[in-house]
């Protein structure tokens, strides 16, 4: 009888995902009073958010590369040591003196440059050389799943995130109110850095072993990602080492990284004004901030959880990602009111949007992925998402600096495009 090896577990993938998502998403409601306190203004707010996904551009790529080369936990050790490093300077920042300086630019306008902002700067770039967790994450999950669970799989892991949403701004909620002021929830996430470490150190079961090259398929033949048969696993004439521009070669990956560029401009471009229209406009404070941030990720939770498998049953990956967009866009343009009402109503269709769209979108891209090259693809869609977050982070902080909250009808823009152009999809091969 031959042994077969046991398949790795889900509980531990998730649990790293929200972990890591806790510690990341505990100091969303404070950040941009922090980089007020230091002396910057929205642009800066944009461009602190917009090093870490400019490094994440180099580091995804070669994180998803090393990951089929060396195998997902040893990556994933590496990228999340990172992470606790970047928590480290993040707390040496809060405990500097603020010696300021004021500097004076006709774009970015009237800002100050202090020692605690740089170390921000550093802290983030560290993280997001290292952060190629998410797109290693999204590997390692297609790694375990089948065709018949991968909808569903994609779904817990997209709820475990957003339960870390949930736990992470009202935990920062509290913990920020304190004497000790943002201090407590850095700390917080640096403590869960090293728990995430533990975690995937002692829980997390490999699930890609070490491979010493990997090959890559016929030029015009897909088929060759998914063959299974001996003879190709050691038909090494000519072999070559994967290169990132083979990505492009499989079949439709390139239609899914635009799609996945837009989806991530959209949604940043959001990401960079809203806190500073909380903050300004709406009056907001962190504990408000962190509310608004804890209901969204709840209801999101709840999307992704019982709807998705109900909709998944009814509807087609495909009409799910043109559906959820659609509701997506809406939600942005209901974003540019200052009613309270109008914003929580916004937020109703934001959660279901993207709880439709987005795990139906990563299913569809791991499965053109295949299984070879499936962590390059998820670097490359890293990739891409970190290009767009650059652009979408500081376009974001200039847009709003000059239209205001008109800036989320781009936003709305941006998802409609993606609705539009997902109907492709939907066009059967």
């Amino acid at each position: 009888m031959v042994r077969t090896e046991k398949q790795p577990q889900l509980f531990p993938i998730l649990l790293v995902n929200f972990i890591g998502t806790l510690g990341f998403s505990i100091v969303l409601p404070f950040l941009v009073f922090l980089v007020k306190d230091f002396g910057g203004n929205a642009i800066v707010y944009g461009m602190l958010g917009a090093t870490y996904s400019a490094f994440q551009l180099i580091g995804a790529p070669i994180m998803g590369r090393w990951s089929d080369l060396y195998g997902r936990k040893k990556i994933l050790l590496l990228s999340n040591a990172g992470t606790l490093v970047g928590w480290i300077f993040f707390i040496l920042a809060l405990l500097l003196p603020v010696e300021k300086f004021t500097l004076n630019d006709t774009i970015i306008g009237t800002f100050v440059i202090s020692l605690p902002l740089l170390l921000l700067f550093l802290a983030r770039a560290i993280d997001g050389i290292t952060g190629g967790n998410i797109s290693v994450a999204n590997a390692y999950l297609a790694d375990i799943s089948s065709d018949e669970n991968r909808s569903r799989n994609f779904g817990k892991m997209a709820i475990s995130g957003n339960l870390g949403f949930i736990v992470g701004p009202a935990l920062a909620g509290i913990l920020g109110g304190t004497i000790y002021g943002a201090i407590l929830p850095v700390l917080a996430a640096l403590i869960l850095s090293l728990m995430t470490l533990i975690v995937i150190g002692f829980r997390l079961k490999e699930s890609k072993p070490s491979s010493p090259e990997i090959l890559v398929p016929e030029e015009g033949r897909i088929g060759k990602v998914f063959d299974q048969e001996c003879k190709n696993c050691y038909d090494n004439e000519n072999p070559k080492k994967l290169n990132f521009r083979d990505v492009f070669k499989i079949k439709h990956i390139s239609f899914l990284l635009v799609l996945y560029f837009l989806i991530f401009l959209g949604f940043n471009l959001y990401y960079a004004s809203f806190p500073i229209h909380a903050a300004i406009s709406l009056k907001w404070s962190i504990t408000e901030l962190g509310i608004f941030y804890a209901l969204l990720s709840g209801i999101m939770a709840l999307i992704q959880g019982p709807v998705l498998r109900k909709a998944s049953k009814k509807f087609s990956e495909e009409k799910l990602v043109v559906i959820g967009s659609i509701i997506l866009g809406t939600n942005f343009i209901l974003f540019v009111s200052n009613n309270s009402v109008l914003i929580y109503a916004a937020t109703i269709l934001f959660a279901v949007g993207n709880g439709l769209m987005w795990p139906s979108f990563m299913s569809i891209l791991s499965k053109r992925a295949g299984t070879v090259l499936q962590g390059a693809v998820q670097g490359a869609s890293g990739s891409f998402g970190s290009l767009a977050s650059i652009i979408g982070l500081i376009f974001g902080g200039l847009l709003y600096g000059l239209i205001g909250s008109a800036t989320f009808l781009v936003s709305a823009g941006v998802i409609f495009a993606v609705s539009f152009m997902s109907l492709r999809l939907l066009k059967k091969d």
